[in-house]
């Protein structure tokens, strides 16, 4: 691979997928970003940690910096360039701090653009409880789930047309005459497509999860009963996947009930739906009913964050971009410009990203581990500002926090 302006490291081995498997040596080449406003506080301070864990099993991450967001275009004049995207194509993982996104007018969302342009179809994001956080809720321990978000349809396909624009008159016209639909002519147009393709394969890599990891459901979470073609048609074909590809494993919520008297068998995974805007009230009064969920885009962009707030909040919320043997992990939350170089953030999300990346590469021992040592920190009261304005205790920089998520880790 040719890269313009960045050097892969010399020392290190590629990441390789063969067989549908990642193949992982004890010393990969990763490559990272940092990207926008805080991340240049968080990134640091997670990779910190990270080779702490990784030092502790045995292994070793060789980082291979390159660039996207505003840094990149001070040395690319391109906000993302081939090398960061060959970069990621070669050696199949990399961390990524957040990038900024403008709303309104601007260039679009570098973060959608990575995940189409790399085809990571599935935004994935565990969600679960660190003792010692402040909740909302009384019992943020039975937070506990897997959010599988489709990645490329739906808003996320970006095709729309402004107000006033010769391609939404011409689409507003068009549907009038040829189907009898009557849109106001000072409409912006959107159009939301879901497909069976992009929607059986993050609904299978959602089973394959479930299956993998002794998860015990799968709901299916959808705006059918009014858009049934779109999302009426993703639970019907989430069905079929369970049912065709998954027989031996999964049963219906249905066949639950009326063959096993609502008493799980054990080793099969219960597949079943939900409405979306049930499921919001859903995750606060069953919380402990739902282990993996699958969404398409839209629906799972609302319902992560609003999961993540049961736990914290999107300052300690993991995510990642998973395709096939490739796999780009972010934190959620955004930028924050006005807090960048302050020293000052929490870098938790980051740094439990970083885990997420270590259980994706197979080192479930180093991401166990960095969730202890986090929960340990934050438990003992060593606290960035936006969590002590919760519960006080001593209140840290970012780089001492991650100082201090490295003792505990040590003492593992």
């Amino acid at each position: 691979m040719q890269y313009e302006k960045v050097k892969p490291p010399e020392n290190g081995e590629k990441i390789r997928y063969e067989n549908g498997k990642l193949i992982v040596p004890d010393n990969p080449i990763i490559p990272y970003f940092e990207g926008d406003g805080i991340g240049k506080d968080v990134v640091p301070a997670a990779i910190k940690v990270l080779d702490a864990a990784a030092e502790k099993i045995g292994k070793e991450v060789v980082w291979f910096k390159v660039y996207a967001g505003e840094d990149a275009y001070k040395l690319y004049g391109n906000y993302l360039p081939e090398d960061t995207l060959n970069a990621i194509r070669e050696f199949r993982v990399a961390l990524k701090g957040p990038l900024t996104t403008p709303v309104g007018g601007g260039f679009r969302s570098l973060n959608v653009t990575i995940r189409q342009v790399l085809d990571l179809y599935a935004n994935v994001r565990p969600v679960y409880y660190l003792k010692g956080v402040p909740s909302p809720i009384k019992h943020p321990e039975k937070v506990n789930f897997v959010i599988f978000r489709e990645n490329t349809e739906d808003v996320y396909a970006g095709i729309e047309w402004p107000r006033g624009s010769e391609e939404a008159l011409k689409l507003i016209k068009f549907l009038r005459k040829e189907f009898g639909v009557t849109i106001r002519e000072d409409s912006g147009i959107g159009i939301k497509p879901i497909s069976e393709f992009a929607t059986k394969r993050l609904v299978r890599m959602a089973i394959k999860y479930a299956i993998e990891n002794g998860r015990e459901s799968v709901t299916l979470v959808h705006k059918g009963n009014i858009m049934k073609y779109t999302e009426g048609a993703f639970r019907d074909w989430g069905y079929e996947v369970a049912k065709q590809e998954f027989g031996d494993y999964c049963i219906t919520e249905n066949e639950l009930w009326d063959k096993y008297g609502g008493e799980r068998p054990e080793g099969k995974i219960v597949v079943k739906d939900r409405i979306a805007d049930n499921m919001f009230q859903q995750i606060l009064t069953r919380t402990d009913e739902y282990d993996v969920i699958a969404l398409p885009n839209l629906n799972g962009d609302y319902l992560s964050d609003a999961a993540a707030a049961l736990v914290g909040g999107l300052g300690i919320a993991p995510g990642s971009n998973i395709g096939d043997g490739i796999g780009v992990f972010e934190p959620v939350h955004g930028s924050a410009p006005k807090y960048a170089g302050q020293n000052k953030v929490n870098p938790t999300a980051e740094i439990l990203t970083g885990a997420l990346m270590f259980e994706y590469i197979g080192w479930k021992g180093a991401s166990e581990m960095i969730k202890r040592a986090v929960e340990m920190t934050i438990s003992s009261g060593i606290v960035t500002y936006d969590i002590h304005r919760h519960m006080g205790g001593t209140k840290v920089g970012t780089r001492e926090f991650a100082e201090a998520v490295v003792e505990n880790l040590q003492s593992l």
